[in-house]
C-alpha cells in the first residue's frame, strides 16, 4: 500500500508525514581521549585552583571554627590576625596539604566523572532527548538538532547526558573521592586552624591525629561531607552543563567569543548556586574536623553549632566559600576543558 489515503471521488490524494526516528544520542565525532588525558588535565587543574586560591579556603576555615561568644567574625578582622601572627605567607598555610588533596583528588574526581557519564551515557533514560525530525514530502522541518549539535560539540569534548544523568554521576564521583581523601581533608582543615600550630609537617600530623584518636578519627566529619558534596557535585556539574548549552545557543560563531569565556563562566555560575544550597552541611563538617572532642557526631554538631551561633552559624563563612568555588570552578573546568579540546583536536 502506498503511503497515502486513497483518493476519493471527491478529492486528490493526500500524503502521510514520514517520520523519521531520530540517530541514538552519541558522539558527533570518535575522540581519542584516554584515561590518562583526564587524569593529567584534572591534576593540572587541581594544582592551579590550590594554589591560587589557598588563602579563601584559610580564611573560611578560621571563620568557622569555633570562637567563644556570639560576635560575628569578620573577613578583614581575621587577615589582619594571620598576617600579624604569620606574616603574609600565613595566608598560604595548609597549601601542601591542599596540594595533596587537590591535585590527585581533582585528577581522580574528573576521571571518574568521565568514566561514569561514558557508561550513563549508553543508557537511554540518563541520555538527552534530541528533538523529534519530522521530513514531509517535498520539504524537510526545521526542527532538527544537527546544526546546533555540532556547534556546541566544537566547544567540548565531554558527554552530553540528560539532567538526571549529571545529577547521578556528579554525586557518585566527588562522594567516592572526598571518603579516599578524607583523612588529607581533615589534617588541610587543622593546619589552617589556629588550633593545631604544633602540625609542622605533614606526617608529623598524620602520626599525631592516628595516636590521639586512633583510625576513626582519620574519617572525622566524612558523613557531613558526603552530605556536602553529593549534592553539591550532582547541582554543579548540572547547571555547569546547562550553562554551557544555553550560552552556546545564545552566542553567535562570528562573535568569535573564546571557549575558555564560556567554560569559565557557566562554572562560576553553577559554582555559586550549589554552594548556596550546601554552606550549612560545609559549616557542620569544618566543626567536627577541627573540634571532634566538642562535635563527636553529625546530630551533636548541627546541635552544637545552633546553640554557639543561630541559624546565622550554618552560613559562616558562605561568602568567601561562594567567591572561592566560583574561582575554583572556573579555573578547574577551563583548564581541564581547553586541555581536552586541545588533545582532541591535535590528535594527540
Amino acid at each position: 500500500m502506498s503511503n497515502s489515503i486513497a483518493s476519493s471521488s471527491r478529492g486528490p490524494t493526500i500524503p502521510l508525514p514520514i517520520p523519521v526516528i531520530p540517530p541514538p544520542n552519541v558522539p558527533i565525532s570518535k575522540t581519542n581521549l584516554k584515561a590518562q588525558h583526564h587524569l593529567a588535565s584534572g591534576a593540572l587543574s587541581g594544582l592551579c585552583s590550590a594554589v591560587c586560591l589557598q588563602p579563601l579556603d584559610l580564611l573560611k576555615t578560621r571563620l568557622q571554627q569555633r570562637y567563644e561568644g556570639t560576635q560575628r567574625r569578620r573577613v578583614g578582622t581575621v587577615v589582619r590576625e594571620v598576617v600579624r601572627d604569620d606574616g603574609v605567607t600565613g595566608l598560604w598555610r595548609g597549601t601542601v596539604p591542599t596540594l595533596v588533596r587537590n591535585v590527585p583528588g581533582v585528577a581522580l574526581y574528573f576521571y571518574m566523572l568521565s568514566a561514569i557519564r561514558g557508561r550513563l551515557s549508553i543508557t537511554p533514560y540518563f541520555q538527552t532527548t534530541p528533538l523529534a525530525i519530522t521530513v514531509l514530502e517535498g520539504s524537510t522541518s526545521s526542527k532538527t538538532p544537527v546544526s546546533s549539535s555540532s556547534s556546541l560539540s566544537s566547544r567540548t569534548a565531554l558527554v552530553k547526558l540528560s539532567n538526571q544523568g549529571n545529577l547521578l554521576a556528579g554525586a557518585i564521583a566527588r562522594t567516592s573521592v572526598g571518603f579516599i581523601l578524607n583523612p588529607i581533608t581533615i589534617l588541610k582543615a587543622r593546619y589552617e586552624s589556629t588550633q593545631f600550630h604544633e602540625y609542622r609537617s605533614l606526617w608529623g600530623a598524620f602520626r599525631s591525629l592516628v595516636q590521639t584518636e586512633g583510625i576513626r578519627g582519620l574519617f572525622q566529619g566524612v558523613t557531613a561531607t558526603a552530605v556536602r558534596d553529593a549534592p553539591y557535585a550532582g547541582l554543579s556539574l548540572t547547571f555547569y552543563e546547562k550553562g554551557k548549552e544555553v550560552a552556546g545557543r545564545m552566542i553567535k560563531p562570528e562573535w568569535g567569543v573564546p571557549n575558555a569565556v564560556l567554560h569559565s563562566g557557566s562554572a562560576a555560575a553553577a559554582a555559586v548556586l550549589a554552594t548556596l544550597a550546601t554552606s550549612p552541611a560545609d559549616c557542620v563538617k569544618t566543626r567536627m574536623q577541627v573540634n571532634p572532642t566538642d562535635h563527636p557526631t553529625l546530630r551533636r554538631a548541627i546541635i552544637k553549632l545552633y546553640q554557639d551561633r543561630g541559624i546565622p552559624g550554618f552560613f559562616s563563612g558562605s561568602s568567601l566559600r561562594i567567591f572561592r568555588k566560583a574561582a575554583s570552578g572556573a579555573i578547574a573546568w577551563t583548564v581541564y576543558e581547553s586541555i581536552l579540546l586541545f588533545v582532541r583536536d591535535q590528535g594527540l
